[in-house]
């Protein structure tokens, strides 16, 4: 039989026949390591399904059914499935094994939805947008700088589930973490919670920092001696991804101060503590990305500013060129007409005269344009 199958025919766990069915399901199968995906029957998507006792992983394979039923049974302790990007026939049996509701269901299979958090019943679902730098050899006008995913959180009263979108954000320095804790991995899922949201947290201020050194270097350029001649489509595109950037990490800091004040049945009043350290840390974040759109529309007026200054450098050169070039033009024109009586017209020295006059007025001229500094 299937594990949809089983997982179908698997009522509320919390009753003491759906125990007894989970038994009798779990003796018709062998048992099946969900830590490798390759053989997880829930398929691709599963990434790790580990129990947590006392703060300390449960060595041995088990599948999802025997866990939950193991864990359930004895009122001890929680599991942690971990997914990635799921689809909805994966999702569909996990979400009617767990009585997820189907809204948050939809969200976590669908994903591209804001930072919040929102209590069904006593489910704990959150959503988390994880943030990634880009590495370049050279900030162009169309280079990626920074790439967004999600992270969704189920939290119950002995289970978490993560459902992660994106090429990045993955959990398994979290885990190390948290399994390298036993102490605050033993307060239960909502320890797990945390340490999903810290992680998320510190990686915004990574992020950052790496983003500022992008500005730092347009800064640099556009202020050197020939910033005027900078290209404006880098700063555009910083500005692109640092809006990227916002849409990601502010609208996360309500939903963290809920979960530092808002009581929870998820959340104890222990691990609110720590959201409110969370809740300190996204604020700085969010405080430097407002300073750094601030800065780069300061340095784009600076380079806009450059640019008209060195225009009107550029035409006051030309109309000097201009005047100087119509002396010239002036005195060969006049000469040039057909007239018989024109001063010193049959003189033998008339026309180096008549040169030496233009190059004299022409210096003057010139040397006048340079003392006022128009060349």
């Amino acid at each position: 039989m299937s594990m949809a199958g089983n997982l179908r025919r698997v009522g509320s766990l919390r009753k003491v026949g759906g125990l007894r069915r989970v038994a009798r399901l779990a003796r018709r199968r062998p048992r099946v390591d969900l830590s490798h995906p390759a053989r997880s029957p829930l398929g691709s998507a599963v990434v790790n399904c580990v129990t947590y006792r006392d703060g300390r992983r449960e060595t041995g394979g088990r599948d999802l059914v025997e866990a939950m039923r193991a864990v359930r049974k004895a009122d001890d302790g929680f599991v942690w499935l971990g997914l990635h990007e799921p689809s909805e026939l994966e999702f569909a049996d996990i979400a009617e094994l767990f009585d997820l509701h189907p809204l948050a269901v939809e969200d976590a299979v669908h994903a591209h939805q804001r930072p919040k958090v929102e209590r069904y019943g006593t489910t704990l679902f959150a959503v988390l947008k994880t943030v990634c730098y880009v590495e370049h050899a050279e900030l162009t006008a169309t280079s990626e700088v920074v790439d967004t995913g999600e992270i969704m959180v189920f939290v119950g009263h002995d289970f978490v589930i993560t459902v992660r979108h994106g090429r990045h954000g993955s959990l398994g320095p979290v885990r190390e973490s948290l399994e390298a804790n036993p102490e605050q991995l033993a307060k239960g899922p909502a320890a797990v919670l945390h340490a999903i949201a810290d992680g998320v947290v510190d990686d915004y201020l990574t992020v950052i920092d790496e983003v500022q050194a992008d500005i730092d270097e347009v800064e640099t350029e556009v202020f050197a001696r020939n910033g005027a001649r900078a290209d404006p489509g880098r700063i555009y595109q910083l500005k692109r991804e640092l809006l990227e950037l916002k849409r990601a990490v502010a609208p996360l800091s309500r939903p963290v101060l809920e979960l530092a004040s808002r009581p929870f049945p998820a959340v104890p009043p222990e691990i609110q503590a720590y959201f409110r350290d969370v809740s300190d840390h996204l604020l700085r974040a969010v405080e430097q990305i407002a300073a750094f759109d601030e800065l780069l529309n300061s340095i784009l007026q600076a380079h806009l500013a450059q640019v008209t200054v060195a225009q009107n450098e550029d035409m006051r050169k030309i109309t000097a060129w201009a005047a100087i070039v119509a002396v010239p033009t002036m005195g060969c024109g006049i000469y040039g007409m057909n007239f018989d009586h024109m001063p010193e017209l049959h003189w033998r020295f008339g026309y180096p005269l008549m040169l030496s006059v233009i190059a004299a007025i022409c210096f003057v001229v010139y040397r006048g344009f340079k003392r006022n500094g128009w060349l």
